[in-house]
């Protein structure tokens, strides 16, 4: 919000208020210089003056083609040199040819005295206050050894004077933080040198259409520890600090290396392209919406490009559209952030312009970033993501969920907003795999062992009830999506989610029958969106399906038992709860959100995910930790009455799911009642063992040989369904030609069929 406006001179200025942040905005477009502190003692003296005239401000930001931003650590070292100045200048009993002349006989010296000094506070103090402190150390050094070679008694009354006058301002000086601070470093410097002054002053630099701030200078004492590009364009480097054991993540962005026509070309088409105001309506299709940005932006640059005569490659005009797309219908460098596959989640915490950008990366844990974003484009992306979503965000509902797609990446996003936020808004967005999650994905991670995934895929095969229990961050949802890829695609899939966040468009692409189906979030209230528990028994009524639910936050819970007691038995019901084991899941389940203890026995498996932590604390790795079956037979308590049984449990001396003793001599009631159901498994644990492990030898093989071709493609969903797909219909042509599952028989037709896949990707 701007306060107050100045438009005469070369350097005018706006004083605008954002926040808790009041703002010096110095235009600087017809300065021919950059405009630095650090570098131009014209700035330097500039900023003192405007200081002095305008009173207090929290930041300065001079705009050319970039914005050159001072934060207020910086600019009160400034104001507190504007003032020494103001007050040297209007004391008339320390400033002032007449102070100097004790007698109007003798005034041989004064003139030199007044002129050197005149100088030093009129006009280096501003512009070079270290130089101005180094040269009246000097002066006085050099006053004092002619002192004390004085005899005439009048000259050292004067020359007492001058010392004084002198040794008051020094002092002064060295009561200021800029001189305090650099005082220890001050050895060798030569008047003039600027040097000293970049180790102070350290402006953050974006272009004038970015909001966000980016410190794109490398810190001077980290040491490098990866480095690597994301979209060709982009640089990332991973420091350690000598200050913290978090690591900083440094981008830089295509953005920022582009030459001075590029800018300027990109600034003059995003003021364009901001005279359009997106609508609601626009934003009913945001891929849609985005592409048709992206031509107009493209036919824009290409004008202006023709218009000013530059000659620029496609690739180029390429480049410099993406970025006038992410800077008017996109979210800016959050969308570079989603772009590299390594980071998991990002966080923007209140109050916005004060605090970096954190993340979590896949190969450093917690990092910090060098991007900082400001309260208006927190805003702007508040107001977008309220479009995008249908929902509200305002004091009555402070908080948001919802998903967002761009290019490249898909995340989940929760925002937070006032009252329950009282500094302003901040954000949590979840990066989600640009492709589905796998179980040989997850083996080849170590989160699942390939034992684990073969006995996943024989109960999601036996249509069996499971919920995945977890911690925060602990991978529950990527595994439910690995889940989905066990499902035969000859089978229709329900999913149920308040947040879109199961693989459902990817898995649609590669030929599943899948409907997604929205619901309204527990923590929105008045919205037009159906209820989950409603949605959940809906699906009831869509015929045949197998039923995922995305999460079990409410009272959907009774409508999901519901489904699995008398509606879904026949399919895979899965869902996902926050729980750190099976108890666990019990009491939320019963206790907090009101299930029956009779209809909990509804659930058959509950395969549990955490995080393992190393024993210094500064690493950390999502694993299974335990796959349990529910029991039929208690009453009260399943822990107490034997209700729970672990078919495996994670082992921390191995780092691996081992079987339990129970599933080892085959005693789990959930497996035999699968077994069962087929005729040739049914009272013979030792076939229904044999398929298991069969299972399982078909993911280590194919791990195997992704692994020795060096084709980690293999692991993902696209092969991975075929080969589940090829899996199943060379089991039932085994059972054709003998009469029987023979699983050394299915095995070798299925190697032999991966083996000739292989080769022909490999002549490809």
């Amino acid at each position: 919000m701007a306060l107050f406006k100045n438009n005469k001179g070369l350097f005018s200025y706006d004083i605008a208020r954002e926040g808790e942040d009041v703002i010096l905005m110095i235009n600087c477009e017809n300065y021919p210089k950059l405009p630095s502190i650090e570098d131009e003692p014209v700035i330097m003296t500039k900023t003192c003056d405007l200081l002095l005239e305008v009173g207090n401000v929290t930041k300065i930001v001079f705009y050319q083609k970039r914005n050159y931003e001072y934060d207020y650590s910086q600019v009160v070292l400034l104001q507190e040199i504007a003032r020494l100045y103001n007050q040297i200048i209007k004391n008339k009993r320390l400033f002032g040819y007449n102070v100097l002349v004790l007698d109007p006989a003798c005034t041989k010296c004064i003139p030199a005295w007044y002129a050197e000094l005149h100088h030093i506070i009129s006009n280096l103090l501003k512009s070079d206050p270290i130089g101005a402190y180094v040269e009246l150390r000097r002066i006085l050094r050099r006053e004092k050894i002619k002192e004390e070679k004085i005899v005439d008694e009048r000259c050292v009354k004067c020359e007492e004077k001058y010392i004084s006058i002198l040794d008051y301002i020094i002092q002064l000086l060295e009561k200021t933080k800029l001189i305090a601070l650099i005082k220890p470093q001050i050895a060798g410097y030569r008047l003039g040198d600027r040097e000293i002054y970049r180790r102070v002053f350290k402006p953050t630099i974006k272009p004038d259409f970015m909001f966000t701030k980016l410190m794109a200078s490398y810190p001077t004492e980290g040491e490098e520890l990866d480095s690597y590009s994301v979209d060709k364009d982009t640089e990332i480097t991973i420091f350690e600090l000598p200050d913290t054991i978090q690591y900083l993540y440094h981008m830089v962005p295509p953005e920022f290396k582009l030459s001075e026509e590029e800018y300027e070309i990109l600034d003059t088409a995003r003021k364009i392209m901001a005279e359009h105001k997106p609508k609601r309506s626009e934003f009913v299709d945001p891929e849609r919406m985005r592409q048709v940005f992206y031509n107009v932006g493209r036919d824009l640059i290409e004008d202006l490009i023709n218009y000013k005569g530059i000659n620029m490659s496609s690739n180029g005009i390429e480049r410099l559209t993406k970025i006038l797309v992410r800077y008017t219908v996109g979210f800016g460098l959050i969308e570079v952030l989603l772009q590299d596959e390594k980071v998991q989640d990002i966080t923007l915490n209140s109050p916005m312009g004060e605090i970096p950008i954190f993340i979590v990366h896949q190969d450093f844990d917690d990092c910090k970033t060098n991007i900082i974003p400001t309260r208006s484009e927190a805003e702007s992306w508040a107001s977008k993501l309220r479009m995008l979503s249908g929902r509200p965000l305002d004091e009555a509902n402070p908080i948001l969920d919802t998903e967002l797609s761009i290019p490249g990446a898909n995340a989940r996003v929760a925002v937070i907003s006032e009252p329950l936020n009282p500094t302003g808004l901040a954000y949590a967005f979840r990066r989600h795999r640009d492709k589905p999650w796998t179980l040989p994905l997850f083996i080849s991670n170590k989160m699942l062992s390939p034992l684990a995934a073969g006995i996943l895929s024989f109960i999601i095969d036996g249509s069996r009830t499971m919920l995945i229990a977890g911690t925060r961050s602990s991978g529950k949802t990527s595994l439910l999506g690995a889940i989905l890829t066990e499902i035969m695609r000859k089978y229709r899939i329900i999913s149920v989610e308040d947040t879109l966040e199961l693989p459902t468009t990817p898995l649609r692409k590669l030929g599943y029958n899948i409907q997604p189906m929205k619901v309204a979030s527990a923590m929105t209230k008045g919205t037009a969106e159906v209820p989950a528990d409603e949605g959940i028994r809906t699906t009831l009524r869509m015929g045949d399906s197998c039923l995922i639910i995305g999460e079990v936050r409410s009272k959907e819970a009774l409508a999901l038992y519901e489904a699995m007691r008398i509606g879904a038995m026949a399919n895979v019901v899965a869902g996902t709860i926050h729980g750190d084991s099976p108890y666990g899941v019990f009491d939320r389940v019963v206790n907090d959100l009101g299930v029956p203890r009779t209809s909990f026995k509804a659930t058959d498996i509950i395969v549990v995910a955490n995080p393992i932590r190393s024993a210094d604390g500064m690493h950390r790795w999502r694993r299974v930790t335990q796959i349990t079956e529910v029991r039929k037979h208690w009453e009260q308590d399943p822990l107490l009455e034997n209700g729970f049984v672990d078919l495996m449990k994670y082992e921390t001396k191995t780092d691996q799911l081992e079987p339990s003793s129970d599933l080892m001599n085959g005693d789990s009631e959930v497996l035999k009642a699968i077994a069962g159901n087929v005729k040739e498994w049914a009272g013979n644990w030792d076939a229904v063992w044999d398929n298991i492990m069969l299972r399982t030898k078909t993911k280590e093989a194919l791990i195997s040989i992704a692994e020795k071709s060096k084709m980690p493609d293999l692991l993902e969903a696209n092969f991975v369904i075929r080969c589940n797909d090829e899996f199943h219909r060379i089991s039932d042509k085994v059972k054709e030609e003998i009469g029987s599952l023979d699983s050394k028989k299915i095995f070798f037709e299925w190697n032999e069929w991966l083996k000739r896949e292989i080769k022909k990707k490999s002549i490809k």
